[in-house]
């Protein structure tokens, strides 16, 4: 029988174990911190995750899997409970804040077994140096907080943010560079922006590749100024194969317009959101095929990315028109509850897509399963394509729903009369929010592959079988570069 007093009066951090219960690992820290300190979802945030690893502890005869997760404490004034709303059960003695580079393992540590290497999973600072953990941290951060662009450009900055930490680890071998630069690399597809993390992961992998082959086999002959010039002429020269992507799927879309759809009457086009890959296709589509174009696009709430990116598009559309006599372009924008209408005789649904799971269901923004449902409804003979490139295949278990800033939903409602009434019960008495009522800005939603007609990729159209074909590449690579760190 195991010794558990060996584990009292230790430093440990809130742990606990998975039940049948818990939906995942995450689910299971959040249960736990509730029941170890009372906190809910209002007063703390996910900041990170770290790698999972194993370990067996010969005085307790057991062997640990540690799921770590590190959160933050929202502050009163931004609407959490505080250091106040801490209250331990029975479990904890007493609770207080200890810097994680304070924690070391070993028979002298007043700590719980691993309990620095726990930490150190997701406060990499520590053991990646200190100008590449700033990097690493900056570089998450900036991610994170990216609501804007989608998720091709989110993994262009993390193709940089890995070259910047790369040129400044503090490895002392060969072995040691190429583990951290995996570990970083690991990182930035778990904690940048998972929700996306489909097109961060495949350039991850792909750059990681990159440095395996061109780098670590003479690293520790380098100079450090020759190791920052490879590692950026080499990151560089790959970024630049992505830029023309979105070029050949574009070409790729003109070729399916040409032989799907009529001639002798406009293309009626419905989507929404604002997807760089969707916007090169008809900007391209409107200035050289010989076809008028119908184009109702959702505005896409909260943020409206789909009304920025018809004025985008009407942009294209005037000069168009205006250039050709014989050219009638048009373009609505249609709120998002008008999805049944703005499927009304619609030829065809154009989706982008965040992530492609391994069975070809398809992650975009939020209103895509309402339009496709709407438009297959309403007009049965629609066409339902995704145009993305293929960094969006993704072969692993979904991440977990995105939600925001309710703010951002709310903020719409500033000044109107229909929704005073709302903004009243909502409004916080002191830091409270209305328990009984709350506002759900989910960003991402599912549209399952047997809703998709074709995936319309960089080398033409696929279907649900190549897709899964695909992803098990993908797999089979992201296997070998992080499952032994």
């Amino acid at each position: 029988m195991a010794d558990l007093t060996k584990l009292s009066h230790k430093l440990a951090a809130i742990s606990g174990s998975i039940e049948d219960s818990d939906a995942s690992p995450l689910e299971t820290a959040w249960r736990e911190l509730h029941e170890e300190t009372t906190l809910t979802k209002k007063s703390l945030r996910l900041r990170r995750q770290g790698k999972k690893y194993s370990f067996t502890d010969e005085s307790l005869g057991r062997e640990w899997t540690i799921y770590p997760f590190a959160f933050e404490l929202i502050p009163t004034n931004a609407g959490g409970a505080g250091e106040n709303g801490i209250q331990i059960d029975w479990e904890h003695e007493a609770w207080s804040w200890v810097d994680p580079h304070d924690v070391f393992d070993g028979e002298a540590s007043e700590c719980v077994p691993n309990l620095a290497k726990s930490l150190r999973r997701v406060y990499f600072e520590t053991d990646l140096g200190f100008d590449a953990g700033k990097n690493l941290s900056a570089g998450i951060k900036m991610l994170q907080d990216d609501h804007h662009n989608g998720a091709r450009v989110l993994a262009g900055n993390a193709l940089l943010v890995l070259g910047d930490v790369a040129e400044v680890l503090q490895s002392r071998t060969a072995a040691e560079w190429w583990d951290d630069a995996r570990m970083a690399a690991w990182h930035l597809w778990k904690n940048g922006r998972e929700s996306m993390g489909a097109a961060i992961l495949n350039v991850m992998i792909c750059s990681l590749e990159i440095l395996e082959r061109e780098v670590l086999p003479s690293y520790e002959d380098l100079t450090q100024t020759q190791l920052e010039n490879v590692i950026r002429t080499n990151l560089d020269a790959y970024g630049e194969t992505r830029i023309p992507v979105n070029q050949h799927i574009s070409r790729q879309f003109r070729s399916y317009l040409n032989e799907i759809f009529p001639i002798n009457r406009p293309v009626r086009i419905l989507t929404l959101s604002s997807s760089s890959t969707i916007l090169t296709c008809l900007k391209d589509a409107i200035k050289s095929c010989d076809r008028d174009f119908d184009l109702r696009i959702l505005e896409s709430r909260p943020l409206f990315e789909g009304a920025s990116m018809a004025a985008n598009l009407a942009v294209e559309i005037n000069a168009a028109n205006t250039a050709s006599n014989s050219r009638q372009h048009q373009i609505a924008v249609y709120t998002d509850a008008c999805a049944g209408i703005a499927s009304q005789d619609v030829d065809l649904v154009l989706l982008g897509a965040d992530l492609i799971s391994a069975n070809g269901d398809v992650c975009n923004k939020t209103g895509s399963l309402a339009a496709v449902l709407c438009a297959r409804h309403i007009s049965p003979n629609v066409n339902v394509t995704v145009v993305a490139d293929s960094e969006k295949v993704f072969p692993f278990e979904a991440p977990r729903s995105e939600e925001n800033d309710e703010s951002e939903v709310t903020v719409a409602w500033s000044g109107l009369t229909a929704s005073q009434g709302a903004a009243a019960v909502l409004a916080p008495v002191g830091n409270i929010t209305n328990p009984a009522m709350s506002i759900r800005n989910v960003y991402f939603e599912w549209v399952p592959s047997q809703f998709v007609t074709t995936y319309l990729l960089e080398k033409g159209g696929k279907n649900a079988a190549d897709i899964e074909v695909m992803a098990g590449s993908v797999r089979e690579k992201a296997n070998r570069l992080f499952d032994d760190l």
